[in-house]
């Protein structure tokens, strides 16, 4: 089995990035709104790649010791491998390094994968914005992670339904 490793990812792997939005999200964002965050540093994109074309990535933006999930993709053909597991515990390991205290994101109420994933790195939901996504009125959740006391990079397991403060 081949080793995961992630990279940080520059304005060369838009063209990359674009793809998988293209591939796994029914609205995307456009290449200036990538271009310009990365120029601007206002959101850092950490990729996997296999045979050198980019499978899986996330991006997050951190602000004032607040961090936020933006996208988290992975190729349909790629999924179930871990990728996005590695991803999200990259990310966390960073944050926690840079001692960022809180974690932030949305997801649509359908991906229960997605939910799946973040609810086993501690996440909780806090909140849902009725009618959010504009292609089809679905409601995002929110979800936060205090990220204060816990391991770098550990996946957290809660007993299933039960929502901690």
């Amino acid at each position: 089995m081949q080793t995961l490793n992630c990279e940080l990812l520059g304005p060369q792997d838009v063209t990359g990035v674009m793809e998988l939005e293209h591939l796994c999200f029914r609205t995307h964002w456009t290449r200036d709104q990538f271009l310009l965050g990365l120029e601007r540093h206002a959101f850092r994109i950490f990729g996997i790649r296999e045979r050198g074309v980019l499978v899986a990535y996330a991006a997050f933006s951190v602000i004032a010791g607040e961090m936020e999930i933006l996208n988290i993709a992975t190729h349909p053909f790629h999924r179930r491998k871990g990728m996005a597991k590695k991803l999200m515990a990259e990310v966390l390991g960073i944050c926690r390094a840079e001692r960022v205290e809180v974690g932030f994101l949305e997801v649509r109420r359908s991906n229960v994968g997605a939910i799946d994933l973040y609810e086993k790195f501690g996440f909780i939901q806090v909140g849902t914005r009725k009618n959010y996504y504009p292609d089809n009125n679905e409601d995002a959740l929110l979800y936060r992670l205090d990220m204060t006391g816990q391991e770098s990079g550990a996946a957290v397991q809660h007993e299933p339904g039960r929502k901690t403060s």
